[in-house]
């Protein structure tokens, strides 16, 4: 094999060890959705306890388009959401224990207090700007990269080395 091909063949193999979905670095700060279409990087706000989950995004007149809200529960459960007092459209991804999209409610009506269902086994919600899913190909099956995912994470965060 020639020089050439040797760097074409490195670089091709860098790239899918980059993509491969091993151990990825993770931030608390920021998510990290996994699929066919790639990698999309989220900045986002954790919601972790009954009191930031129950105000969400509510009162929020406009968000960056790569921002979100990342929901955490402690358990896999059955999980519904509305528009209350949410004045953005927001696309709703709901995903399991390991991180895997189980659904995507995409443009969820602003202040619309309909009931939107996640469905069962669902242990975080990642909300974004209503449309970006479809627009960056996020389908159900992609999965959540975040620290909060832990060790039975699709898609693990490496280890700190500190």
């Amino acid at each position: 094999m020639g020089k050439f091909q040797h760097l074409i063949f490195g670089t091709v193999a860098l790239i899918l060890s980059a993509t491969s979905g091993a151990y990825a670095a993770c931030s608390v700060d920021r998510v990290t959705i996994i699929g066919d279409f790639g990698r999309a990087n989220f900045a986002a706000r954790v919601a972790a306890t009954d009191q930031d989950r129950s105000v969400g995004l509510m009162s929020v007149d406009q968000m960056p388009m790569l921002e979100g809200m990342l929901f955490v529960y402690d358990v896999p459960k059955p999980v519904q959401f509305w528009m209350r007092n949410t004045l953005i459209s927001l696309d709703m991804i709901f995903a399991g224990a390991d991180g895997t999209i189980r659904k995507i409610h995409s443009n969820a009506i602003p202040l619309d207090e309909s009931i939107i269902d996640g469905g069962e086994g669902v242990q975080f919600v990642f909300e974004i700007n209503g449309g970006i899913a479809a627009r960056l190909g996020i389908q159900v099956g992609d999965s959540l990269q975040h620290p909060s995912i832990g060790a039975g994470a699709r898609h693990p965060c490496e280890e700190s080395r500190n």
